[in-house]
């Protein structure tokens, strides 16, 4: 049977050390708490500092570039497909001949256009010379003509009249017989009727005849001109000549050979100016008006090329849903070639006196507000809404929100919490510092690149001995 034993006070020895160890355990008991205590209470009271970089609120320009990739294409561009089909007798240019407008290109075989020319252009003459002698000779003879006989037929009737007149005064006095009253009313009747033939066929002259007459002239005429016009047009497609001012940039063709139908036997191109088309998206060329600056990055050249924008489409293009942009820029030297990649930049808007901070100062949270984490008097960061316009490479326009002077942090803000207390080290100073050094490190190398004062002396000393 298992038995519990109890162990009394007097088990530790006498009461003394009984108090020396019950006191013992106290004050280790209490150190413990204390100890403990005092390691919360340092925890509550300290706040942790963070060490940031931080930038100043400034003024200055900002702009708002568009930037895309371009082509270059000339200003004018004409690739003379010939409208015949024939061999090329001969070429007067070449390659990167210089052309004006109208000037005579190359010529295709034309000697059987040569020959219907010329003979159209005789049919032609011949007309004309039928229609002047028949407006100025035939007709107006036909007309006289019909005139004189009118005229000569009422002379008639007038005699007539009056010799009826006559016998009819005579015939009442009794002393005319009957007979010859009739006679005299018969020639009268005669006179009457040819008259009015002839007045008839007057009329017919000037009213009929007279002008169908000069429309069929005018007709025979006009048909002679324009077969005449025809084969002279046709010789004509057999002389290329240049529609525009510009350079040959192409002549694939030798003389004697054929072209193929629809090819082009010459290019001509106007590179006096050059225009650079891009598709921007919609949003950024809303942003964009005919007349803004901008500028072409070419490659292989060190100076980017001015120019100016020129068209800026209305409409979508519906294959990539972005809009075609063109710049146009001079080009006197000929430097910018057709055909080339360029990297477009358009300046849409500029402000002046604007207030900006570093790109690196802006924090944008899930709902899309804009918030910067502002260095206060407190030596704290303070989370503040702010408003936001143009960005520019890493400056961006502060709307609302900031003041001039004011100390944003640019790094070590992303998560800071609000009221965070903070250690600031400025960023400008440490570019500032950087540029300091390099400057350093040129004017050393400038005074290691000169030869000093003695070696220069010594170089002549030992020339002049060489010479010796």
């Amino acid at each position: 049977m298992n038995t519990l034993k109890i162990t009394t006070p007097a088990s530790y020895g006498s009461a003394g050390n009984y108090r020396l160890v019950r006191l013992a355990v106290s004050i280790f008991m209490a150190a413990v708490i204390s100890i403990f205590a005092t390691g919360c209470t340092k925890e509550k009271v300290e706040d942790p500092v963070v060490s940031v970089t931080a930038a100043k609120v400034k003024t200055g320009t900002v702009q708002r570039i568009v930037e895309a990739d371009a082509v270059l294409f000339p200003l004018q561009q004409a690739a003379i497909v010939p409208k015949l089909t024939a061999p090329v007798k001969q070429f007067y240019v070449k390659r990167g001949s210089k052309v004006h407008k109208g000037q005579l290109l190359a010529v295709l075989e034309n000697q059987d256009l040569a020959a219907a020319k010329e003979e159209n252009r005789g049919a032609f003459e011949q007309a004309e010379a039928a229609y002047v002698t028949s407006t100025a000779a035939s007709l107006p003879e036909e007309v006289q003509k019909a005139t004189s006989d009118t005229q000569f037929a009422k002379e008639q009737l007038d005699a007539e009249q009056k010799l009826y007149d006559g016998r009819q005064e005579l015939f009442k006095q009794g002393a005319l017989p009957r007979k010859d009253l009739d006679q005299a009313g018969v020639a009268l009747t005669q006179a009457r009727a040819q008259y009015e033939l002839a007045k008839r066929h007057l009329d017919s002259l000037n009213a009929v005849v007279k002008q169908q007459t000069l429309k069929g002239y005018e007709g025979q005429l006009s048909s002679a001109k324009g077969k005449y016009m025809g084969a002279q047009a046709q010789y004509g497609y057999s002389e290329i000549r240049s529609p525009i001012d510009g350079v040959v940039t192409d002549r694939p063709l030798y003389p004697g050979e054929m072209p193929a139908a629809g090819s082009p036997l010459i290019t001509v191109m106007d590179v006096s100016s050059v225009t650079a088309r891009a598709h921007i998206p919609q949003k950024d060329a809303a942003t964009l008006k005919v007349g803004d600056e901008a500028t072409l990055e070419i490659p292989g050249l060190e100076k980017p090329a001015d120019g100016k924008v020129t068209l800026v489409s209305p409409a979508l293009d519906p294959n990539s849903t972005t809009v075609e942009v063109w710049v146009q820029a001079k080009n006197p030297h000929q430097t910018l070639k057709p055909g080339t990649s360029v990297r477009l930049s358009v300046v849409s808007d500029s402000v002046n006196d604007a207030l900006v901070v570093p790109a690196a100062a802006i924090l944008t949270g899930s709902d899309g507000a804009t918030t910067a984490m502002v260095v206060g008097a407190d030596q704290k960061a303070h989370q503040t809404a702010i408003k936001t316009g143009i960005r520019q490479e890493d400056n961006v326009q502060i709307v609302d929100g900031l003041k001039e002077g004011q100390s944003v942090v640019v790094a070590g803000a992303y998560g800071l919490p609000d009221n965070t207390k903070i250690t600031v080290e400025e960023a400008k100073e440490k570019e500032a510092d950087k540029d300091k050094d390099k400057d350093k490190d040129k004017d050393k190398d400038k005074e290691t690149d000169k030869p000093s004062a003695g070696s220069e002396s010594a170089a002549k000393d030992s020339g002049k001995g060489d010479k010796e």
